[in-house]
């Protein structure tokens, strides 16, 4: 028994410190574990952020393959995410956005997979899906929300934290669960033991999400970007149906393109310089050829003032003038400009005494002269209505052609008439004239009346103005005058200001007599000649006829009438010919009557399109461009003037650079700015249609370089355009003339393929330009950057 108590108390004793130990134990076990778990909770909401940060600037850069083409639902549920700037869209975090477009797919695939994968990898399938929610999210938030960060009109300091916190509430949001992380995170555990009660649940989760999204997205019907998915016109593939990707496939597409990004993609893949040339920081360079211009064998009909482009278009950048400023606004820049912008001094004094230019301090003045008016443009406007009261500007004369426009005084004060005036003049002897008429906020272009067609098409101008353009009319059988009766529209009115029509010199009078023949003979009626007594000049109005009748009782044939085989429409480079132009025939087509009056005729649809024509986007005419007029109405009004952060009270000089219906212009109507519409001589010739709508445009290759001075624009936009010119010029030289083109601080909006967004991105990254908006879905892309008020200090140091 002593054996027996003995070896009792030594077994309590052992007992009690075995016990011990063991509970010890059990606390730190249970400790450790507690840590492991708030470790793995940790890991799994804080380590895909780390990941999704890195994945931005990538995101932007390439896609991920959905397309663009979605269902509105989807649309409005990525734009959703955008910052706190588009107060017009709700914040639609709970939206699943990387399956925008295959709503009706069967889900179970995805999610079978998924669990295969769990069931050997537990702790990477808790880990696993936040990372693709959360990667995926930051696909659309760099495309909307962080691609407006990047812009100080719509940057917002906290965007960091916010993103965390729309992260922790999309996991929550989607997992179709109110627990904490700590409780999913356990119930993750037990389903990764059992992959039955996996696959049975999961479908179910995703279905809720997927409901959720429907009616957060549904309550966002006001998309901030009317793109393809809420437009027929623009392209767009609407792929609703189908399977949704695999996370593997995911993956290795996102690894691809990051890779691609890298190597095709990077910002130091472009080699830029500045233009080496005499023209300095003036350099157009189809009119400053001097290699192309020296092997001219005639300079009589004015070739070297007509456009002589490069064999390869340059892919240099033209400097800026020595203390460059912002220009002065819109309407103050009429009447003054930083000399620093245009320094020349040439005109002033060629030209002062006109009332042209005068020099004053930092500043050139604009008195709103010129050789036929001195006393100002307004007055001799006025003078000419009261002379021809039937013209009357802005209603029924509302697009208007200034020939030799010097500083273009005549069509800035046309605004005051709600008219508007294309001007153009060559780049000569008076220095920079048509520069100056830019820098002034006043449409013009550098062109000359030579040996070639205007880059205008037949019959769109009302009203045609001369006032001591310099023109020689009268000589070769009239063939510049000609060239005119093919602009101007039948009914219209051509305004000849000059010594000639009031002065008695032998030379004028032998002027006098030659133009008055040859009006004649063109059937063109003198309707009114006057005097400006303020300004002691006198003008003569003449009117072309509305049909052929009087061509027909011509007793002779001079000028002769062109050939049935002569296109008067074709304008690109097409030789001059001393021919006049048949009228149109027949009460439906264009030209057989007058226009509706202004400002009527800028949503009235042409007459002449009908349902049996075929329209630019495959609609019956009619219905297509009435459809791309209210498209435009909403993408400008949604979008690019209240979506962008653009201030447009600094934007005046905007070019379309594919115009189409010119919709696009014809929405920024109650915008002070002008348009110029440009028709790329490769797509459907719808110019015409552009004049009827009381706006102006011209015909242009961008494989070569505009016929205007460098920083001219304050903003570029281009639909589906530089995709398209990919195939026949290197898009390279094409950014280096956007770049000629646009002013400092200038923008340029461009609509096009997610690949070619993304080219386009990578060059203005290149020159240290701001984007201020990416915007990316399946193959189609939105891209707003802003040129840079400086070049970069490794491109100056290189000159």
């Amino acid at each position: 028994m002593a054996f027996g108590r003995g070896g009792k108390m030594d077994g309590r004793r052992p007992s009690s410190s075995s016990s011990s130990f063991c509970t010890t134990t059990t606390v730190v076990v249970f400790v450790a574990l507690c840590l492991v778990g708030a470790w793995m909770m940790t890991s799994s909401t804080v380590f895909p952020l780390e990941i999704s940060s890195n994945k931005k600037p990538v995101v932007n850069q390439q896609p991920a393959p959905v397309s663009f083409g979605a269902s509105e639902d989807s649309s409005s549920g990525n734009v959703g995410e955008s910052s706190g700037k588009f107060e017009d869209t709700d914040n639609n975090d709970n939206t699943v956005p990387e399956e925008p477009n295959n709503k009706e797919a069967p889900e179970e695939e995805k999610f079978t997979e998924n669990t295969e994968k769990s069931e050997e990898k537990p702790e990477e399938k808790e880990q696993e899906p936040p990372k693709e929610r959360e990667d995926t999210k930051d696909t659309f938030a760099d495309a909307n929300g962080k691609s407006e960060g990047r812009s100080d009109a719509v940057k917002n300091e906290d965007d960091g934290d916010k993103s965390e916190e729309k992260k922790d509430d999309e996991i929550t949001n989607e997992s179709g669960d109110e627990k904490p992380d700590g409780e999913r995170k356990d119930d993750q555990d037990e389903k990764s033991e059992s992959g039955d009660a996996t696959k049975e649940e999961q479908p179910q989760i995703e279905e809720k999400v997927e409901e959720n999204g429907e009616k957060e997205q549904n309550s966002n019907s006001n998309e901030v970007f009317p793109d393809g998915a809420q437009s027929e016109l623009l392209k767009e593939s609407n792929t609703q149906n189908g399977s949704f990707p695999t996370q593997a496939a995911e993956s290795k597409n996102e690894k691809e393109v990051q890779a691609s990004s890298k190597t095709s993609g990077d910002q130091t893949s472009y080699s830029w310089k500045l233009c080496n040339s005499s023209a300095s920081t003036d350099y157009i360079p189809c009119l400053d050829n001097e290699k192309a211009i020296k092997k001219l064998r005639t300079t009589k009909h004015y070739e070297h003032r007509e456009r002589h482009c490069p064999e390869e278009p340059p892919t240099c950048l033209v400097p800026l003038p020595e203390g460059y400023k912002r220009p002065i606004e819109w309407p103050k820049s009429r009447d003054k400009v930083w000399y620093s912008n245009v320094p020349h001094t040439k005109l002033a004094e060629y030209k002062g005494h006109q009332n042209w230019v005068k020099v004053s301090g930092d500043y050139l003045l604009f008195p709103g002269g010129g050789t036929q008016f001195k006393n100002g443009a307004l007055h001799y406007i006025d003078t000419i209505q009261q002379a021809l009261p039937d013209i009357a500007w802005g209603k029924r004369s509302r697009v208007i052609l200034d020939v030799g426009c010097g500083v273009a005084s005549f069509g800035g004060y046309m605004f005051d008439r709600d008219a508007l005036t294309m001007s153009f003049a060559p780049k000569d002897e008076h220095e920079a004239q048509v520069q100056f008429a830019l820098e002034r906020g006043i449409p013009a272009i550098s062109a000359v009346m030579g040996t070639k067609r205007l880059p205008y098409p037949s019959r769109v101008f009302d009203v045609i103005h001369c006032a001591r353009c310099r023109v020689p009319w009268h000589i070769e059988g009239g063939m510049l005058l000609l060239e005119l009766n093919r602009l101007l529209r039948p009914g219209g009115y051509f305004v000849w200001s000059a010594t000639p029509v009031y002065q008695k010199l032998a030379e004028d009078v032998e002027i006098w007599n030659a133009m008055s023949a040859l009006t004649k003979s063109m059937c063109w009626k003198m309707v009114s000649k006057t005097k400006d007594k303020l300004n002691q000049v006198g003008m003569a109005i003449y009117q072309k006829p509305m049909d052929n009748s009087c061509y027909d009782k011509r007793s002779e044939n001079s000028p002769p009438l062109c050939k049935d085989s002569d296109d008067a429409n074709a304008a690109w480079k097409v030789p001059l010919e001393a021919c006049m132009h048949k009228l149109p025939v027949g009460s439906t087509v264009r030209g057989a009557k007058w226009p509706e009056s202004w400002p009527q005729r800028l949503e009235k649809t042409p007459f002449w399109l009908n349902g049996s024509q075929v329209g630019v986007y495959g609609k019956p005419a009619n219905e297509d461009f009435e459809a791309d007029n209210a498209h435009w109405k909403r993408v400008v009004s949604k979008s690019y003037v209240n979506g962008m952060g653009i201030d447009w009270s600094k934007v005046r000089n905007v070019m379309d650079m594919r115009a189409v219906y010119g919709g696009f212009a014809a929405a920024l109507r109650d915008q002070k700015v002008w348009v110029m519409n440009i028709v790329p001589i490769d797509s459907p010739d719808t110019l015409p249609i552009i004049y009827e709508r009381g706006l102006f445009g011209m015909y242009h290759d961008w494989c070569e370089s505009f016929s205007t001075y460098p920083r001219t624009y304050d903003l570029l936009h281009a639909d589906h355009l530089f995709s398209k010119l990919k195939k026949r010029c290197k898009l390279m030289a094409v950014f280096a003339e956007v770049d000629r083109v646009l002013r400092p601080q200038g923008k340029l909006i461009v609509r096009d393929t997610a690949d070619t967004i993304n080219e386009l991105e990578s060059m203005a990254k290149s020159l240290q330009w701001e984007v201020r908006m990416t915007y990316t879905k399946g193959k189609e892309g939105l891209l707003c950057v802003e040129k840079s008020m400086w070049r970069p200090k490794e491109l100056e140091a290189s000159t």
